[in-house]
């Protein structure tokens, strides 16, 4: 066998050798992780991909990390992570979790904001909730960079599920609530019903929050909007009682009495004519389309049945009748 040969051969035996480890390698950076539930992982900002093979180690999920190390050699570019939290799922290998890391596809956390509910208790959940930061929360601060009319967040925000990385700022959040909001309310206002006795998208906002808390009922919005509508056309005190609640603040422990109804308060409807000056919660789409696309009714009462309906009437006999009916149990 000459030189020449044997050296040919040799050099194929280290091609198939080598082709032959590149596949093991490969075969044991696609296999499945050892884990049995979703777990996170967060890489800091500067941390480098051979800090994470070793707390992978130490989590026993990386039984040969020589090999992982060889690999990431072999392809740079795969090493080359992102900081941010991520999330290790069952079936995952590590293959797909450092593709994960290098493209930083962060783990998508959500928070779901309810209409109904006041500004102090979406502040409360979202500086609870621990995967958000709440360092530099300024709420003062916010509603004087944005001009918020009413000085206040109150109504001002959108109701969604909002999904954000962990260590996302609840000021980014806030920020991102108010801008669908406003988009939203401006488009709606550009199309309201032709007439109405608003005479500004805000009045629009107060107004719906007020039918946001007066029914749940989709289908009775637009005539409770209706109603309000109605009466604020007749200089008619709106007398909603979500309103006097509202400007009793943590005062009210359930129960509404007659001297609350006769207090003066900014927010008592029995009191002061129009609208109050700020909306007295947060509000839903359905809300604001109701209340810029009021029913076409007479009505100029309404009555809970107890049931979350509602008894709508044009008389004050009328009303006075479903009052006695369904509020006094006098038929």
């Amino acid at each position: 066998m000459t030189k020449l040969r044997w050296l040919g051969l040799v050099a194929l035996a280290l091609l198939l050798a080598g082709a032959m480890s590149y596949q093991w390698l490969e075969r044991q950076w696609s296999a499945s992780l050892p884990v049995d539930e979703p777990q996170l992982i967060t890489v800091a900002k500067g941390e480098y991909a051979d800090a994470i093979l070793g707390r992978l180690k130490n989590k026993q999920w990386l039984p040969r990390p020589w090999m992982a190390k060889i690999w990431l050699r072999l392809n740079p570019k795969q090493a080359q992570i992102k900081a941010g939290t991520y999330e290790v799922t069952p079936g995952m290998s590590l293959k797909d979790l450092f593709v994960r890391l290098a493209a930083g596809d962060e783990k998508q956390f959500a928070i779901t904001l309810v209409e109904g509910l006041q500004w102090r208790q979406w502040r409360e959940s979202l500086l609870a909730d621990s995967r958000l930061n709440s360092q530099g929360f300024n709420e003062q601060q916010l509603i004087a960079q944005l001009s918020l009319q009413g000085d206040s967040l109150e109504g001002q925000l959108m109701p969604d599920t909002y999904h954000f990385t962990h260590g996302t700022s609840v000021t980014d959040l806030v920020l991102r609530a108010y801008e669908r909001m406003q988009a939203y309310l401006n488009t709606q206002w550009q199309q309201r019903q032709v007439g109405l006795p608003l005479e500004s998208p805000y009045q629009a906002l107060i107004l719906a929050s007020i039918v946001e808390k007066e029914t749940a009922l989709a289908e009775e919005r637009p005539l409770i909007a209706g109603v309000f509508i109605n009466r604020l056309r007749r200089n008619m005190r709106l007398q909603t009682d979500p309103t006097v609640i509202y400007g009793m603040g943590e005062a009210f422990d359930g129960n509404i009495r007659r001297a609350d109804l006769r207090r003066k308060t900014p927010y008592n409807t029995y009191v002061i004519k129009g609208l109050p000056p700020t909306p007295i919660a947060m509000v839903g789409r359905e809300a604001v389309d109701a209340s810029l696309h009021p029913a076409d009714t007479q009505a100029l009462y309404f009555v809970s049945r107890n049931d979350g309906s509602h008894v709508f009437s044009t008389t004050l006999a009328d009303h006075n009748a479903a009052v006695r009916k369904y509020q006094l149990n006098q038929e």
